[in-house]
């Protein structure tokens, strides 16, 4: 219980203050001129203005309150290296025997796991938990912090002011002094890409520990194919050139060669993700002679921003030259050197659209386009009539990459076409919209080319069997021919029409190698928390896939049929950078957080990291391996400035407490008050009536 002494005014301040030089000046006067009872009258003025100050006796019941102290434990993955986790348990343990004593003294010790969800941050935030677990404490009553680390922290505050309080924060540093690491550093990473064209990345591999100079192998790979195997010298910058080769993310890795004794090979490699941006996609579409079905195809390639198409009709072949002078002619004479020899290779797709021979184009030019399919081309032949006809396309030398061969006639009856059993696990069919019906919910065909001699893969077919559209791959390149020439009645709205953009959107793309599309791919996707693995297959299972998380850790899954060719396995992604698929022929790769983990990047334990910031607040840093039981001796500091040693750490203990209750007792209130300002005045009535 506290006793203390509170003025309450009776009148404004100001007042008041007048009062007291009035009754100080009169009381002055009396004395000066040595009048009878001059002391007994100044003590009844004095008591008269303290009156009026109204004083009053408080009473404060306290209750003390303790300090706190708080630890932080660093759980963060870069504590798995060596046997940093069995040292910082070992030195928690002990730390908790000596903070014990601190217990009795009234302090309360917390104990808080930071770094433990290294899947959600990026780095150590042990700054961050530690402002998290005093967010409740006032500053006056926080008596220290102690940090259990590696010493790598990221989250470091520029001004310590930043904690918002002031007492030291020690750090214990878990690992030993001598440790050694290869890593590999980025130093020149493009973002983007032209696809077809190369970038170069600059790198250089780092070796802590151990002396620089050395000559190092390094891999390089994109999107897990081995593109270089360069020999680099450790510490100096090198470059490599990387050929972009798809639109979308291309995952470069550089690993460098494992180094003898070093701490952990997981930062043996550095990624990153360039976005391939693909130039205009360029397609050259020739039609025959003018029908109702052009404009589907035209409509549907002008649609697309990423396409730039070159359209020709043929509408005056050579059989109709006339006298006509050419001035006068409104047409464009058929570029057909230019197209079919000289830039032919300039074109990802080439479709015939109902086109027959009639001599506008020469032998030698198909042959170039048997070439150009050979070579990786795309060739898309959409037949009517005219592949049933003597200048069928399939008269050509365009016979040897075509999938099917005219059987003479067609048939041309009602009939709704539908998928194969390829079909529906082909990628450019599957799950195409209103296929999951019997018989499918899209109009109706009434025409058909009959062929013999398939190969390749029939994806929808039409009456007794009939292929509609086939696909082919012939050397490098991919071929695909359409049979029917009524799929303008799905662009049209007949009967409801049909997913006619969906079709042949994902029919060209294919053609033209979208990657998404193939037929046999591996898939790894972020999925919000989780990972996705997806596999396309043609076949009637998807084999094992082996995951490998970016610490080497690898884990086996079995994906389950989602869909006629389509394979899926989902699970969490615990951890931040680059993950790995791979099922044996394919390999998938896809990134959670940053590339390159802050974690992952410099792995050797250090106390310099931490040394000035937390000098600033007088604490110390020191290694467990140094330390008898792995901790310093722990002294109670409650006044002064230094709480670090060689082999001790000091805490700042406080004495604090909280009112609890408060009593007030007026001196100059009602009996009592009158009573002692009468006793002024009859003693100073006395002294001058003597």
């Amino acid at each position: 219980m506290n006793l203390g002494l509170a003025f309450d005014p009776l009148i404004p301040l100001p007042f008041l203050i007048a009062c007291a030089v009035v009754a100080g000046a009169v009381a002055l006067l009396l004395i000066v001129a040595r009048s009878r009872g001059a002391l007994l009258r100044g003590l009844a003025l004095a008591l008269a203005v303290l009156a009026l100050a109204n004083p009053s006796l408080t009473r404060e019941e306290r209750e003390p309150l303790s300090t706190v102290v708080a630890v932080v434990v660093d759980k963060s993955a870069s504590q798995d290296f060596g046997d940093r986790n069995a040292m910082t348990e070992a030195a928690r343990a002990e730390l908790d025997t000596r903070l014990a004593r601190l217990k009795e003294q009234g302090a309360e010790i917390r104990f808080v796991d930071a770094g433990a969800g290294s899947g959600e941050v990026d780095g150590t935030r042990l700054f961050t938990a530690l402002s998290a677990a005093l967010a409740d404490v006032p500053p006056e009553r926080v008596a220290g912090a102690i940090f259990l680390t590696d010493g790598r922290v990221h989250d470091i505050p520029a001004n310590m002011a930043a904690l918002g309080f002031r007492a030291p924060v020690h750090a214990i540093i878990s690992g030993q002094p001598n440790e050694r690491d290869r890593r590999v550093a980025l130093t020149s990473t493009p973002r983007f890409g032209i696809v077809g064209q190369n970038q170069t990345i600059g790198y250089r591999v780092v070796d802590e520990g151990a002396p620089a100079g050395a000559r190092v192998g390094v891999t390089v790979r994109r999107d897990g194919e081995v593109v270089a195997r360069p020999i680099v010298t450790a510490g100096q910058e090198a470059r490599v050139d990387v050929e972009i080769t798809h639109a979308g993310a291309n995952i470069v890795e550089i690993e460098a060669a494992g180094l003898e004794g070093e701490l952990t090979p997981v930062n043996n490699r550095a990624a990153l993700s360039i976005d391939g941006v693909r130039d205009k996609l360029r397609v050259l579409l020739v039609s025959g002679e003018p029908h109702v079905g052009e404009r589907t195809w035209r409509n549907l390639l002008k649609s697309d921003a990423n396409i730039d198409l070159v359209h020709f009709t043929i509408l005056r072949p050579p059989e109709k030259q006339d006298g006509t002078p050419i001035n006068e002619l409104s047409l464009i004479a058929f570029p057909t050197r230019e197209l079919f020899q000289q830039k032919i290779k300039d074109f990802d797709l080439i479709i015939f659209d109902r086109y027959a021979q009639q001599g506008v184009l020469p032998m030698i030019y198909f042959d170039n386009i048997v070439r150009y399919v050979e070579e990786g081309g795309a060739l898309l032949v959409a037949a009517g009539t005219d592949y049933i006809s003597d200048g069928s396309v399939f008269n050509t030398p365009l016979e040897a990459v075509l999938p099917a061969a005219p059987a003479g006639h067609m048939t041309e009856t009602p009939f709704r076409a539908a998928l194969t059993e390829l079909g529906r696990r082909h990628p450019v069919t599957r799950a195409l919209p209103g296929s999951e019906s019997d018989p499918p919910a899209w109009a109706r065909f009434f025409r058909i080319v009959d062929t013999q001699g398939a190969r390749g893969t029939s994806v929808m077919d039409g009456p007794d069997g009939k292929p509609i559209l086939l696909l082919d791959r012939v050397g490098e390149g991919r071929v695909a021919l359409l049979l029917s020439d009524h799929f303008w009645l799905w662009a049209r709205g007949f009967e409801g029409g049909g997913p006619y953009i969906d079709l042949l959107r994902r029919l060209s793309h294919w053609l033209m190698k979208e990657p998404d599309l193939e037929e046999e791919r591996l898939r790894l996707l972020a999925h919000g928390p989780d990972l996705v693995v997806e596999r396309q297959t043609m076949g009637d299972a998807a084999p094992t896939v082996v995951v490998t998380n970016p610490t080497g850790a690898t884990r086996t899954l079995t994906l389950a049929s989602v869909e006629p060719g389509l394979f899926r396995a989902t699970f969490p992604a615990d951890m931040l950078g680059l993950w790995r698929a791979s099922d044996g022929t394919h390999t998938a790769l896809v990134n959670v957080g940053p590339l390159n983990p802050r974690e992952f990047a410099e792995v050797t334990s250090t106390t310099e990291t931490l040394r000035a910031p937390l000098a600033a607040t007088g604490g110390g840093v020191w290694r467990m391996a140094d330390l008898s039981g792995g901790v310093p001796r722990v002294v109670a500091v409650r006044s002064g400035e230094r709480f670090a040693g060689e082999d001790w750490m000091g805490l700042a203990l406080r004495d604090v407490s909280v009112v609890r209750g408060l009593g007030l007792f007026p001196l100059f209130a009602g009996l009592s008050g009158l009573m002692i300002l009468m006793a002024g005045i009859a003693a100073a009535w006395a002294r001058e009536g003597r």
